[in-house]
C-alpha cells in the first residue's frame, strides 16, 4: 500500500510539474481558480486529520493559515530583494517550510494546554485562538497592522500548489493508515477506552493538531504568494467556518470526499459569480440544502476505514 501511495504521490507531482510548465498558455482567471482549489485541498485535508479522523472540533484553522502566510510573506519581502533571482525558488521553498513550522509551533502552543478539553469547550478555545492571532497581526506594525502586507512576490505556481496538496493528502493518508495512526481512530471512537488500553488521547490529539497546523501554515504561505496582498481580516472566524464546511460536506474522515468537497466549494462561488448580489445567498442556500439532504457528507460512498484492521 505504501509503495502504491508513493507512486501516486510521484505521479501527482509530475502531473503538476507538466501542467505548470504549460500554464503560460492558460487563461489567467482559470489558472488562479485552479491554484485556489489546490490551497483549499491542503486546508481541508489537514483539518480532516483533526476533525474527521481524531474526532476533535477545531475552529481555529484560519489562525494557523494566517501564521504561516504572514511569516512566509515577511521572510520573502525581506530576502527577495537581496537574493539572486536564480535562488528565488529555493527562497520560496524555504519560506513555505518556515511558515509551516511556525504554524506548527503555534499549534503546539495552543494544543498542549487545551486538548485535554473536548467537544464544545475545545471548539471555543480554538475559536478564541484564531481571533487572538488575527488581532495580533491586525495591531502589529511589523506585519503592516490593519493594512497587512502588500507587494508580496508572486512565487506561487500551479506546481507548488498542487505539489504541496499531493504531499498533504499523501502524509495524512499514510499517517492514518499506519500503525501509529490507528491511535487517532481509537481516540475518535472512545477516549476513555483508548486511555484504558494504554493510548494517550492527549498525545494523539496534539500530534494531529500540530500536523494539521503545519500544513495549514504551508497553505497560508502559498496563499500569500498567490494573492500578493495579505490582510488580517481575511483570516477571520468565517474563513475557519469555510474550511470546516468542506470537511463536513465531504464526509468526516473521508479523504477523497473532503478533496471533492474542497473542489466543489471553491469552484461553485465562481460559477455563481454572474448572479452578482444574489451569488452568496444562492451559495448559502445550496450548502444548507446539501447539509439537510446529506448530513453524513455529500461524498460519503463507503465506510471511512476498515475497522477490523484496528484490532490487529
Amino acid at each position: 500500500m505504501q509503495l502504491g501511495a508513493k507512486r501516486w504521490l510521484f505521479g501527482a507531482v509530475l502531473v503538476a510539474l507538466g501542467v505548470s510548465a504549460l500554464s503560460g498558455h492558460f487563461n489567467r482567471y482559470y489558472l488562479g481558480v485552479a491554484i485556489d482549489v489546490g490551497i483549499s485541498i491542503i486546508l481541508a485535508a489537514s483539518l480532516n486529520l483533526i476533525n474527521g479522523y481524531t474526532g476533535q472540533f477545531s475552529l481555529g484553522h484560519a489562525g494557523f493559515m494566517a501564521v504561516g502566510g504572514f511569516t512566509a510573506a515577511k521572510l520573502t519581502l525581506l530576502l527577495a530583494p537581496i537574493v539572486p533571482e536564480a535562488a528565488h525558488p529555493a527562497l520560496f521553498a524555504g519560506s513555505i517550510l518556515v511558515g509551516g513550522t511556525v504554524a506548527a509551533l503555534a499549534g503546539l502552543a495552543v494544543g498542549l494546554p487545551s486538548l485535554r478539553l473536548r467537544g464544545d469547550y475545545l471548539a471555543i478555545v480554538t475559536l478564541g485562538f484564531g481571533e487572538i492571532i488575527r488581532v495580533i497581526f491586525q495591531t502589529s506594525e511589523t506585519f503592516g497592522a490593519a493594512t497587512g502586507l502588500t507587494g508580496i512576490p508572486k512565487f506561487t505556481t500551479l506546481f507548488w500548489t498542487w505539489g504541496v496538496a499531493a504531499l498533504t493528502v499523501y502524509v495524512v493518508a499514510s499517517l492514518v493508515n499506519s500503525t501509529y495512526g490507528r491511535g487517532f481512530l481509537c481516540v475518535h471512537d472512545d477516549e476513555v477506552a483508548a486511555a484504558a488500553m494504554g493510548i494517550s488521547p492527549t498525545r494523539y490529539k496534539v500530534t494531529a493538531f500540530v500536523t494539521g497546523a503545519f500544513f495549514a501554515g504551508m497553505a497560508g504561505a502559498l496563499y500569500a504568494h498567490h494573492k500578493q496582498v495579505l490582510k488580517p481580516d481575511g483570516f477571520d472566524f468565517m474563513k475557519s467556518i469555510d474550511i470546516v464546511v468542506m470537511v463536513i460536506l465531504g464526509g468526516m474522515g473521508n479523504t477523497v470526499g473532503v478533496i471533492l468537497a474542497a473542489v466543489l466549494l471553491t469552484v461553485l462561488p465562481e460559477l455563481l459569480r454572474g448572479l452578482a448580489d444574489y451569488r452568496m445567498i444562492l451559495y448559502s442556500l445550496l450548502i444548507i440544502g446539501l447539509m439537510l439532504t446529506r448530513p453524513q457528507g455529500l461524498f460519503t460512498l463507503r465506510r471511512r476505514v476498515d475497522r477490523s484492521r484496528t484490532a490487529n
